[in-house]
């Protein structure tokens, strides 16, 4: 972890990072985030380069999740952050109203997820969901609530699944005799 804390990241032009005590924001062309960090890690930031430093040992595991996250903020900042799901089955399906993603899959009723803000979804068909955001762990977290709406199954693979997910298969009790 410590040689991840000790990288130098590079600040893009088109991105201002401030440091207020332990409070670290990034604005960029796509939006601001902030977050906190250890008291005991102070940030150097001399021209385009930002550098982390610890105070001892005792905060090392802080210093590399600091750095991680300060590089995800501006990497979401400039380019931002996207993931894409698709369901497989007979009536699975996605639908926006509003500000709820609506999610057919299989259930007696459908299943109405709130829209966080900050995130943007789009369904280009309506087996297909994009979610993108500048908020790397919002757009992880989100897209893996709406796939454990019903995960992909081992048997015939229906399910939510990841665009590149590869799901592993099994045979079933046929295969066995």
């Amino acid at each position: 972890m410590s040689r991840i804390g000790n990288r130098i990241i590079t600040i893009p032009e088109n991105v201002t990072v401030s440091v207020d005590g332990t409070t670290v924001t990034v604005k960029g062309p796509k939006g601001e985030l902030s977050t906190e960090i250890h008291k005991d890690i102070t940030v150097n930031i001399e021209g385009n380069e930002l550098k982390l430093t610890r105070k001892d040992d005792t905060v090392k595991n802080f210093h590399g999740t600091a750095n991680a996250n300060i590089k995800n903020m501006i990497v979401g900042v400039t380019t931002g952050y996207e993931k894409k799901l698709e369901t497989i089955g007979v009536g699975y399906r996605f639908a926006l109203k509003g500000n709820v993603l609506v999610v057919t899959a299989g259930y007696s009723h459908p299943v109405e997820v709130e829209i966080p803000a900050g995130l943007k979804l789009e369904v280009p068909s309506n087996t297909e969901l994009t979610v993108s955001g500048t908020d790397k762990c919002l757009v992880g977290e989100f897209a893996a609530n709406v796939r454990k709406i019903r995960q992909p199954e081992p048997y015939k693979g229906k399910g939510i699944r990841y665009k590149d997910e590869v799901v592993r298969r099994k045979e079933g009790k046929k295969a066995s005799k």
